[in-house]
């Protein structure tokens, strides 16, 4: 399965705003966004001096939700196509099907420090739904799906840290979670004002639609 692989700070850097793909290292001082304020690359620290265009705004804001959500583009723009055929707003049609997609649930339940280890956990079978082992990271949960620690995953270490640190999470209101146990049941499906970052979707509806 394809994935990025390079450095995950060279992504906040480039978008220009942090988008919080090494969970707890991103709110310290080893953060390189906060260390190096210029865009990555020989020109980075002329990249601000340009006015974008109108296309280079749209073109950022759907860079900035892939890679906040750690998707490729051909997946993302088949979220679009699947986003555009429902009814209401297409946008906000996309950002709440992308939230959920089984590493974000694992994620904001707090299992897991960044959706990268989120999406590594579930690729190693580290969880269930509805009691059944599922490890392909794109899974989209349905309303009343649960989502588990696999039973043979409790004797792991890590895993048994991160069920420890969910009481100090901030659980978003449609996930019901069993903080001592790492099990969320999705109690509603998310709405826009639960998509917790700044994205201007409209601009990636009007890039699409070109």
């Amino acid at each position: 399965m394809a994935r990025y692989t390079g450095p995950a700070c060279r992504l906040c850097r480039k978008e220009g705003v942090k988008l919080m793909l090494k969970g707890d290292r991103c709110y310290s001082d080893k953060c390189s966004f906060d260390r190096r304020q210029k865009a990555p690359g020989q020109h980075g620290a002329n990249s601000g001096r340009r006015r974008p265009k109108e296309y280079g705004l749209q073109l950022r804001e759907k860079q900035k939700a892939k890679r906040y959500y750690g998707i490729l583009e051909k997946q993302f723009k088949n979220y679009f196509v699947k986003a555009d055929k429902k009814e209401g707003q297409t946008g906000e049609n996309l950002l709440t099907l992308i939230e959920r997609r089984l590493d974000n649930v694992v994620y904001r339940m707090g299992m897991a420090e960044s959706r990268r280890e989120a999406r590594q956990l579930v690729r190693h079978g580290h969880f269930t739904v509805n009691g059944k082992k599922v490890n392909i990271p794109s899974f989209i949960v349905k309303l009343n799906d649960v989502v588990a620690v696999a039973e043979q995953s409790r004797k792991s270490a890590r895993i048994k840290m991160l069920v420890e640190n969910i009481s100090g999470k901030t659980i978003p209101a449609w996930l019901s979670v069993d903080k001592e146990n790492g099990v969320a049941t999705v109690a509603a499906l998310p709405k826009r004002e639960d998509v917790d970052f700044p994205f201007e979707e409209h601009l990636i509806v009007e890039l699409y639609s070109k």
